[in-house]
């Protein structure tokens, strides 16, 4: 349900603006995209465990709060993300 350490790493290299970027807000929303969808796919072999379903709704919302900033700031950047990320089709 976890990305591993590694996955992590690779996700801040791929997406941060420079060097080591972790809080921004593209290497944030691509690293609960990889959670999210993780944890849809324990889903489907553990569809009554209602508190990880909890975590997931707030993980999906924090995202959406994200991809609004994201949005509202810099429009390029989010299209950007969102067309390597393939969300909202």
């Amino acid at each position: 349900m976890t990305i591993t350490i590694e996955r992590k790493t690779k996700l801040v290299k791929e997406y941060g603006r420079q060097k080591g970027d972790t809080g921004s807000p593209e290497v944030q929303v691509a690293i609960l995209t990889e959670r999210i969808n993780n944890l849809t796919d324990h889903f489907q072999a553990n569809h009554k465990d209602n508190h990880s379903r909890r975590g997931l709704l707030m993980m999906v919302n924090k995202r959406r709060s994200l991809l609004a900033y994201l949005k509202k700031t810099d429009e390029e950047r989010y299209a950007t993300l969102i067309k390597k990320l393939g969300l909202r089709k």
